[in-house]
């Protein structure tokens, strides 16, 4: 981030005189109508007007009506759609210079010289070649008298910001293109109800995804369901995998297992270039070990349904950046496209992504299949790497005698499980005994601990809540029990996943050394909590899916409020004094408020939102939603703004209000927690192995630095350790928070998205990147 030229230029000022189109174009992918409506209504907000061009490419060739002024209103509604409300069709006639002299005719008439453009590589290489022969359809559009040249002078330059929208996730430079996210909550949702029916009959079952190019889609699917074989286009098998195959379906049938799932891309081919389709799979799997078996291919179901949570903030972040980035490009910018890298607002130049993107062809074409691997990023590449680590039991002959033990702190949520069964598989693939503690610290006080093994662990990914038990206790008061415990089953390491107690649990058994030489081990805490207030991290595994939970609810009463009319519902959410869950949530569902403790308000701002709403009443949008944390505030409560609500919308709106509760911590992962997961699981076992060589001296264990006891969290675009000890200076230990939290700079897209008249700081903006130099560690 850097400091702007102009951080005094007025945000609501900035697009005056302006005019942005915005159209989506190529496959359509859930988000596309979040990323539409921000840029809308960012642009709005800006004082540019905004047009929507209906049909894509076709819409812009064709002009007329297909190109219409968007209003406030107009992209209402719109956030909880999937597909593209605008259309989108493939353009035949934009590939002509005719057609393209057409579309710039169109713009020039309409003032129009600022072009968003939402869709795949295709359409963006598109946008970048008619941005780059843009003066001169402009000349012979003057030459043939279809234009003045005045008219060419207003319109001189064109500017083009690309969001990349596509399931597949096949577009480099970005971590996350828009519906990548959506398309595996349907897969996940259709692979957890055939594991249920596979179970039951002992089956076989091979799923075939979209990814004619990318397998992405395929290696997170494996990745969160912990299938037996994965086939994508990137790293097609070595010769000789079907008889590897079919040795480790019988493998795990040996071992107990009750089904094999087994992902293809539907662009998957052996090492010959040659198709490998879902049905050569399938023959082979019935002729040679004669299983019953099935195929189920997924197809368009992966695009369609209602996005995600992260989709929705997603396309609505991007849609900001991308209005920002059209409204400062000079005519020396190159096309850019908007990008979130880890949890950041990226620029980078459209024709250099395009051309790694090309690159990754050109390597799996050419054979170079390690290449493609690089080329696709670090997020893919640490998802191929943590797969074929995880895929299959390969025990090394040697044990290291070590016991590594996991517990699970605090309150449970979903993808507890599928790192606690990461962690063991990891540590079991090291040679490590691992050992499951029951209950949290009161179960290591009691001795509920006990050996976990590889099929223990079977099927926990898709699993909600804390299968190893789970209490709120802290270590303090049984750490003369603990240390006897630890000492008594011989624990050389601990792996904690938890929420804020795991964190205090884990500084307490820190503080404990000085006393007890026990507690002088390797120590890492994972942040596992639906409220995501660990220091030290960004992101705690089990918030995407309370981040869902709440949104889908959020969804279905906004349904009822545009039935009724002149409603406002006010929804309590759970995060204790962390306001994440009620920010995003509020973002994802288009809330008009969202009161949480670490932005203070009082009764003036509480009459702000009742006239916001008030005025909101008079416009087509009749309803109202309101989010609180459950902390907020402790004399307005859900119940004082209900009331206060009521009372001073009489006779303009009524108000209703739901209490979320216990939902939020419960359902089944979702993709994102599953695999965010894994790879913490993975990743903390790897780093307690290296810290057990460091602390092994005269043939004993012994780990008394603040560097042997680390939180491993998602911090900007990396997983990164972080001593225990380092982390108190930025923890609110009476409100259990971190004192520096990144999302509280994005509450303002909130505000201005819902028509609320506030500066938004342009002093930070993302810089132009290079796609070459970028990795990040946390793709989906």
């Amino acid at each position: 981030m850097s400091k702007d030229l102009h951080p005094t230029m007025d945000p609501t000022k900035m697009g005056s005189g302006r005019s942005i189109a915005v159209l989506t174009s190529g496959g359509d992918a859930q988000g596309m109508n979040a990323a539409v409506r921000a840029t809308v209504r960012v642009g709005l907000y800006t004082g540019a007007k905004v047009y929507f061009v209906h049909e894509g490419y076709q819409g812009l060739v064709d002009g007329g009506d297909n190109i219409r002024p968007a209003t406030w209103e107009s992209v209402s509604m719109m956030l909880q759609l999937g597909g593209t409300v605008i259309g989108s069709a493939r353009c035949k006639d934009f590939r002509s210079r005719e057609g393209r002299m057409k579309a710039a005719c169109n713009l020039v008439k309409l003032g129009i010289t600022n072009l968003c453009v939402i869709g795949g590589d295709g359409s963006l290489t598109g946008a970048n070649e008619f941005r780059t022969e843009w003066s001169g359809l402009l000349a012979d559009l003057v030459r043939a008298g279809k234009i003045t040249a005045d008219e060419a002078k207003k319109s001189s330059h064109l500017n083009i910001v690309g969001m990349v929208g596509s399931i597949d996730n096949d577009f480099c430079g970005t971590d996350m293109t828009i519906g990548t996210d959506s398309a595996l909550h349907r897969i996940i949702e259709v692979v957890d109800a055939i594991t249920t029916t596979a179970q039951s009959h002992q089956r076989t079952f091979i799923l075939e995804v979209m990814g004619r190019h990318c397998g992405y889609l395929a290696l997170v699917t494996a990745l969160a369901c912990g299938a037996d074989w994965v086939f994508i286009p990137e790293m097609p098998p070595d010769d000789g995998w079907d008889n590897h195959l079919c040795r480790r379906l019988a493998d795990q049938r040996a071992r107990g297992s009750r089904l094999n799932v087994i992902i293809v891309a539907e662009g998957a081919i052996s090492r010959d270039g040659k198709p490998i389709s879902s049905d050569k799979i399938k023959k082979l799997v019935t002729d040679s070990l004669g299983f019953d078996t099935r195929t189920t291919v997924l197809g368009h179901v992966q695009r369609g349904g209602t996005p995600s949570a992260f989709d929705r903030i997603l396309g609505s972040r991007m849609g900001v950046e991308a209005v920002m980035a059209l409204l400062e490009a000079t005519p020396d910018t190159p096309a850019c496209v908007v990008s979130l890298s880890g949890n950041q607002a990226v620029r980078l130049p459209l024709m250099e992504c395009v051309q790694v993107t090309k690159d990754v062809t050109a390597a799996m074409a050419e054979g170079r299949f390690e290449d493609a691997i690089k080329l696709r990023g670090k997020s893919f590449e640490n998802n191929w790497n943590t797969y074929k680590l995880l895929a299959h039991i390969n025990p090394p002959d040697v044990k290291s005698n070590i016991n590594v033990a996991i517990m699970n702190i605090g309150a449970p949520c979903a993808g507890m499980n599928a790192a606690v069964r990461s962690a063991v598989r990891m540590g079991i693939i090291q040679g490590h005994n691992m050992l499951a503690v029951h209950d949290g610290f009161d179960g290591l006080a009691h001795g509920q601990v006990e050996p976990i093994n590889w099929t223990s662990v079977s099927g926990w990914t898709g699993m909600g809540g804390s299968q190893l038990g789970t209490k709120r206790t802290l270590p303090g008061k049984f750490m003369e029990d603990i240390s006897q415990n630890i000492a008594k089953f011989n624990i050389h390491a601990l792996v904690i996943i938890g929420g804020f107690e795991a964190y205090v649990g884990g500084l307490e058994l820190v503080q404990a050394r000085e006393k007890y030489e026990e507690m002088c081990i390797p120590m890492v805490v994972i942040p596992a909590t639906v409220s995501n207030n660990v220091p030290g991290s960004d992101f705690s595994i089990g918030a995407d899916t309370a981040l869902n939970t709440i949104t889908s609810t959020c969804d279905r009463i906004k349904q009822s409020a545009a039935g009724t009319k002149r409603r406002v519902f006010l929804i309590e959410t759970m995060g204790g004094y962390c306001g994440y869950l009620a920010t995003m949530a509020g973002l994802a569902a288009g809330a008009d408020a969202a009161y949480i403790f670490e932005e203070k308000f009082n009764i003036k701002d509480l009459e702000v939102n009742v006239e916001h709403l008030l005025e909101k009443m008079k416009t087509t949008v009749k309803r109202g939603l309101v989010l609180r944390n459950e902390n907020c505030n402790a004399n307005y409560t859900t119940d004082f703004i209900f009331n206060l609500y009521s009372e001073e919308g009489k006779g303009i709106f009524d108000c209703r209000k739901n209490v979320l509760g216990h939902m939020q911590q419960g359902g089944t992962p979702t993709p994102f927690d599953r695999n965010f997961g894994t790879k913490m699981g993975a990743k903390s076992v790897l780093w307690v192995t290296e810290k057990l060589k460091e602390c092994y001296r005269h043939g004993r264990i012994f780990a008394n630095t603040p560097a042997s006891a680390c939180v491993l969290g998602m911090k900007k675009r990396a997983l990164t350790f972080q001593p225990l000890a380092d982390l108190k200076e930025d923890t609110d230990f009476e409100h259990r928070i971190p004192k520096t939290q990144w999302w509280l700079k994005i509450r303002p897209i909130m505000k201005i998205l819902a028509k609320y008249n506030i500066q938004l700081d342009t002093s930070e903006h993302a810089d132009m990147e290079h796609v070459i130099k970028k990795s990040t560690t946390l793709g989906n």
